[in-house]
C-alpha cells in the first residue's frame, strides 16, 4: 500500500514559485512589478526536460514562456515577466519531454564523435516531420529543405548538421514545440494590483496644523481643509504621490488629553484626533474646524491635480462621546464594575479612547465601517491608512477589505501594524496591501543588510513593507542623537531600498527633540497644534526638502527604484557602510537596462573611507562600468573593488546610476 495521496505525473514537479502558503492565499504583485516564477522539476535518466511557464491574464489571454536552468544540478527552472494588467492572474508550470532538445543534444555530441551519424540523422528526419505537421506553410517549407539535406550523402553527416543549424534549424523547433508527456502543476493565483498598492512615496500632515494662527497665549485658530490647500504645492514641489491625513473627525471631550499626553486639557487644547467622536458626529463626520464636505471634497480635488492622492486614517476605537456609545453599547467591553474599558498598551493608557469589542456584533460592525468607507470614497479617497489593525481580529478585515475590493477594487488599505511578526505576516495575507515595518528601528549595516533581503525576497509574495523614516509616535533614538546626518541617511535608504517610502511633516526641519524618556517628539502634535517655518528654513538652508525632492525625483526617473524584489546586497570592507543595488532589465524597460548601486554611511558621527564590492555577475556587468552619483553628478569608472569615502557631515551616500 503506498502512502502517496496524489498522482506525481510522468515529470515530477516538486516545487513552484512564488506562491503562499501552498496556494492558500494569492500571491501579492502590482502593476509593472516584474516577478521571478521558478519551479523544481526533474525526470528520470538524461532525456532531455523542457519547462514552461503557463500564465492567465486577468482578461483571459494564455502567456506560454520557456524557462532556463537554474543553477548546475538543482534541477530548478526560472523566468521572469512583469505584469502588465490589473486583476487575478494565475501560473501553472508544464513539464514534458523534450525530444527536440534531447536529439539535438545527443547529436552534437555523436556527430562530432563520429558515432551513430547516419541514424542520428534519419532520426532527426523522423522527428522534423513531426513537427512539421503542426507548423505554418513557410516553416514547413524550411523544415523540407533540412530533412533534403539530411539525406544528401555528397556530404559528411557533420556538415549536414551543422549546415542545418546556420539555417536556423534549432530556433525553427523551439518555435513549433511538441509537448510531449505533457505533465501540469496546480494553478496557483497572483493578484495584480495598481501600482501605488505597491510602489509610492508618502507623507503625512495634520491638517489643523497647516494655516493655522495663533492668536493669544496658549490659543491658536485652526487650520482647516482650504488652508491646508496651500500647503498641497510643497508636497508636491517635494515629490510626494500620497498625502496622509490623521483623523478628520469630529473629536471628544470627555477625558480629552492635554500637551505631551497630559490627563489634563485646557479649554483651547484641541484634543487628540484619535480620540474620534462627539456631539457633532463620529467616523462619517469632518470636524466642524476642519470645514464642510465640500471643502474636503475641494482640496482632495486640489491634491489629485498636483498627482497627489489623499489618504484617510481608519481608526475603529471611539471617545466617551462618539454617537456609538449611546447606540451600540455592546460594541464595546463592560468592565466588573460596569464601566467601559479605555484603550490600553501597558504601560500606556489612552483614557480618551474606548476600543472596539468585536465579538458581540462583529456583522454589524463590519456593515457600518463598509459604509463609513464607501462614503469617503465617493468623496474621492482610495487609500486608507488602518490604526492598529493588529488590536482588531484578522478575519474581520478579511471579510471587509474583500468587502471594500468587491464594491472599487482601486481602493488601497496600509496597516499601522507595529507587531509581532506573525500578525503582521497574517494581515498582509488576507488583503492589506501595505505594511509600516521595523525598519524605523534597524539602524546599522548589519542590521539593515539582513531586514532589508527580508522584505524584497522573503516575505515579499504577500507583505509589501513602506517604509517610514518616522510618524507622530516613533521619533528614534538614531534620529534624536544622530544629527542632521542622520535624517539625510535614513531618508535615502527608505526611498531607494524599498518599493515605498513614507515621511511626517517635521521630518524635513530635522526635529529631534524627544519627550524625556519617550521614543516620540516632544510637544506632539497629535495633542496640540503646531507651527513649522518650513519657508524661513528654505530661506536659511537648513531645510532637508531640497534633498527630499531630489531622492523622488531619482526614484521618478529610475524605475529600477519603484520594484520591491529586485534588492542585491553587495558588501564593503567596513562594518557601517551599506552597499545595495536594484536592476530592471532592458526587456522590462523600454529597452533600456535601468541599474542603480547605492552606498551609504550608516554611522551619523563619521567619516568612512573603504572598499565597496559589487558582484558583477549577479548584476551581469563587465570588468569595468561607468556610473553616474546621481546626488552630485560626479562620474566615476567602477569595477568589482571601489574605493569610496563618505562623509556623514557633508554627504554620506552615493547613488549611483550604471550608464554604459
Amino acid at each position: 500500500m503506498t502512502s502517496a495521496t496524489f498522482d506525481i505525473g510522468r515529470f515530477p514537479i516538486l516545487k513552484t514559485w512564488p506562491q503562499v502558503d501552498g496556494g492558500k492565499y494569492p500571491v501579492k504583485a502590482f502593476a509593472s512589478e516584474v516577478i521571478e516564477f521558478g519551479a523544481t522539476a526533474t525526470r528520470e535518466g538524461h532525456d532531455q526536460l523542457g519547462v514552461d511557464l503557463l500564465l492567465t491574464t486577468p482578461l483571459g489571454e494564455v502567456i506560454r514562456k520557456n524557462m532556463k536552468p537554474g543553477s548546475m544540478g538543482s534541477d530548478s527552472w526560472l523566468i521572469k515577466h512583469q505584469l502588465d494588467q490589473v486583476g487575478v492572474w494565475n501560473y501553472q508550470i508544464s513539464a514534458y519531454d523534450d525530444r527536440f532538445g534531447t536529439w539535438l543534444h545527443d547529436s552534437e555530441i555523436k556527430l562530432e564523435a563520429g558515432v551513430d551519424s547516419e541514424l542520428m540523422l534519419l532520426e532527426g528526419s523522423k522527428l522534423l516531420r513531426e513537427i512539421s505537421k503542426s507548423s505554418g506553410k513557410a516553416d514547413q517549407k524550411t523544415f523540407g529543405v533540412i530533412a533534403k539535406l539530411f539525406a544528401d550523402k555528397s556530404l559528411e553527416p557533420l556538415a549536414r548538421f551543422q549546415k542545418a543549424l546556420e539555417l536556423g534549424l534549432a530556433d525553427l523547433a523551439r518555435q513549433n514545440p511538441i509537448y510531449h508527456l505533457e505533465t501540469m502543476s496546480p494553478k496557483l493565483d497572483i493578484l495584480c494590483e495598481r501600482l501605488a498598492a505597491g510602489s509610492a512615496s508618502w507623507y503625512e500632515f495634520f491638517p489643523r496644523s497647516e494655516g493655522a494662527k495663533k492668536t493669544g497665549a496658549g490659543t491658536w485658530t485652526s487650520g482647516n481643509f482650504k488652508t491646508a490647500k496651500l500647503s498641497l504645492q510643497r508636497v508636491s514641489d517635494m515629490g510626494f504621490e500620497v498625502l496622509y491625513l490623521p483623523p478628520i473627525h469630529p473629536i471628544g471631550k470627555t477625558h480629552r488629553k492635554g500637551p505631551n499626553n497630559s490627563l489634563s486639557a485646557g479649554e483651547n487644547d484641541p484634543g487628540s484626533p484619535w480620540a474620534i467622536g462627539s456631539q457633532d458626529g463620529g467616523h462619517d463626520a469632518i470636524h466642524p474646524d476642519l470645514g464642510t464636505e465640500k471643502d474636503f471634497k475641494g482640496f482632495v480635488t486640489a491634491a489629485n491635480k498636483l498627482g497627489i492622492e489623499v489618504a484617510m486614517d481608519l481608526a475603529l476605537q471611539a471617545s466617551p462621546d462618539h454617537p456609538w456609545v449611546t447606540e451600540h453599547p455592546n460594541w464595546f467591553k463592560q468592565l466588573a464594575d460596569g464601566t467601559i474599558a479605555f484603550a490600553e498598551n501597558p504601560p500606556k493608557k489612552y483614557q480618551d479612547i474606548y476600543p472596539i469589542y468585536f465579538d458581540e456584533d462583529p456583522e454589524g460592525i463590519r456593515a457600518e465601517v463598509l459604509e463609513i468607507l464607501k462614503k469617503w470614497i465617493g468623496l474621492g479617497v482610495k487609500i486608507f491608512r488602518v490604526d492598529n489593525p493588529h488590536t482588531k481580529p484578522v478575519n474581520f478585515w478579511q471579510k471587509l477589505i474583500a468587502e471594500v475590493q468587491d464594491f472599487d477594487p482601486n481602493v488601497i488599505f496600509l496597516a499601522e501594524a507595529f507587531t509581532r511578526p506573525a500578525m503582521m505576516s497574517a494581515l498582509g495575507k488576507v488583503g492589506f496591501q501595505q505594511s509600516y515595518t521595523y525598519f524605523t528601528w534597524r539602524n546599522s549595516k548589519s542590521e539593515l543588510g539582513d531586514y532589508l533581503k527580508e522584505l524584497s525576497q522573503v516575505s515579499a509574495d504577500y507583505f509589501r513593507p513602506n517604509l517610514w523614516v518616522n510618524t507622530p509616535d516613533i521619533l528614534t533614538s538614531y534620529l534624536q542623537f544622530g544629527g542632521h546626518p542622520a535624517f539625510k541617511i535614513r531618508a535615502t535608504i527608505a526611498a531607494t531600498a524599498g518599493a515605498s517610502w513614507g515621511m511626517y511633516a517635521g521630518y524635513e526641519l530635522y526635529e529631534s527633540v524627544a519627550r524625556p524618556g519617550a521614543e516620540e517628539a516632544i510637544d506632539n502634535e497629535k495633542f496640540e497644534i503646531k507651527f513649522r517655518d518650513f519657508e524661513g528654513a528654505a530661506a536659511r538652508d537648513t531645510s532637508l526638502a531640497p534633498r527630499i525632492s531630489l531622492l523622488n525625483q531619482i526614484r521618478s526617473q529610475n524605475p529600477a527604484l519603484r520594484q520591491l524584489r529586485n534588492l542585491i546586497l553587495h558588501d564593503s570592507e567596513d562594518p557601517e557602510v551599506l552597499v545595495y543595488s536594484k536592476s530592471l532589465e532592458a526587456e522590462f524597460n523600454q529597452g533600456a537596462p535601468n541599474t542603480i548601486i547605492v552606498v551609504v554611511n550608516t554611522d551619523p558621527r563619521s567619516v568612512r573611507e573603504t572598499m565597496a564590492l559589487i558582484d558583477l555577475e549577479k548584476l551581469n556587468l563587465p570588468a569595468n562600468f561607468l556610473v553616474e552619483d546621481l546626488i552630485t553628478g560626479k562620474q566615476f569608472q567602477w569595477g568589482s573593488r571601489n574605493f569610496v569615502r563618505l562623509d556623514a557631515f557633508d554627504e554620506p551616500a552615493h547613488i549611483l546610476k550604471v550608464i554604459e
